[in-house]
């Protein structure tokens, strides 16, 4: 069966944008054009909104798009198990972490299963943590390295890789620099010295979750500085001297400006962060994800801080 029309206008929908698309399916514009030409004539359908500038899915495309993906998704599975079992595994899987993960994590995660696996290809999407699980959920990536949320969705399977503490940073204190913001007894935190610290917290996520439940707990708002995606460019701001942040330690640990910043002993201490490999389930149904999500060990290691 042909399937490269589906395939086209499923890379599309990622790329929204030609050009890249006709790269990533190695085809000219042209063959793309058509390619989504015919499946709008077969479908009596328009299935993009297009100008010069920009390309955007329409209501119909929405619904192809969870169509092709489903039945992509199911046609993988039928070859492989159809194939006799003792046949190489071949496909693609794609996975999407935060930076700090994909350096902290996936060559041990991956190593071995790539000796084992050597025709399965891996594609890497890295951003900000707090979109993984909506990613995976949505069909975007296969897996994603990402904290475990306070209350898993029931579609979702969740295997633990670490757990790390999160902690409050604060810049190192230059002589003469004017830092009188941060708090001189953080172990024995008050609503007068935290209320106007400066803070840099993430957007959203489970880190932003657990900053904001701990200043509801002493009773103020917090002052927030800025609201960033990543926790990479958090240690970044505070290492500058722009306020007091919230990460996980591994993202401390790994970063290069990890001396430019200092832990705060606060207490009461922040919930730990639980980080792991998550899939649909459904997605266990294909041999290959099968094949890596068995591949993964469930650890309950802590990182100290």
């Amino acid at each position: 069966m042909d399937f490269r029309q589906l395939k086209h206008f499923l890379t599309l929908t990622e790329a929204l944008h030609f050009g890249r698309a006709s790269e990533l399916c190695h085809v000219s514009p042209s063959t793309l054009s058509r390619s989504i030409r015919q499946l709008e004539e077969a479908l009596d359908a328009p299935l993009f909104e297009r100008d010069n500038r920009h390309v955007a899915l329409t209501r119909q495309g929405l619904i192809l798009q969870r169509y092709a993906r489903e039945t992509l998704e199911q046609w993988e599975a039928l070859r492989h198990t159809l194939a006799a079992e003792a046949t190489q595994l071949t496909g693609e899987i794609s996975i999407y972490c935060s930076v700090t993960a994909s350096y902290s994590f996936l060559y041990e995660l991956l190593s071995a299963f790539r000796s084992r696996h050597p025709g399965i290809e891996l594609k890497l999407h890295t951003g900000d943590p707090a979109d993984s699980m909506a990613r995976v959920l949505a069909g975007d990536d296969d897996m994603a390295i990402t904290p475990r949320p306070r209350v898993p969705p029931p579609s979702l399977a969740f295997k633990s890789l670490t757990r790390s503490p999160l902690v409050f940073i604060a810049p190192f204190t230059k002589p003469g620099a004017a830092m009188n913001w941060v708090p001189d007894t953080p172990e024995s935190p008050t609503p007068a010295q935290w209320k106007g610290v400066p803070m840099i917290l993430s957007e959203a996520g489970l880190s932003r979750d657990y900053a904001d439940t701990w200043f509801k707990a002493l009773g103020i708002t917090p002052r927030i500085y800025a609201q960033v995606a990543g926790h990479e460019a958090i240690v970044s701001m505070v290492g500058l001297g722009f306020g007091i942040g919230v990460v996980p330690k591994i993202v401390l640990d790994n970063s290069p400006l990890a001396e430019r910043v200092r832990i705060l002993a606060v207490k009461p201490e922040l919930p730990h962060y639980d980080v792991g490999l998550c899939v649909l389930n459904r997605r266990l149904k294909s041999p290959l994800t099968q094949a890596l999500w068995d591949e993964v060990s469930e650890r309950t290691s802590t990182t100290s801080p």
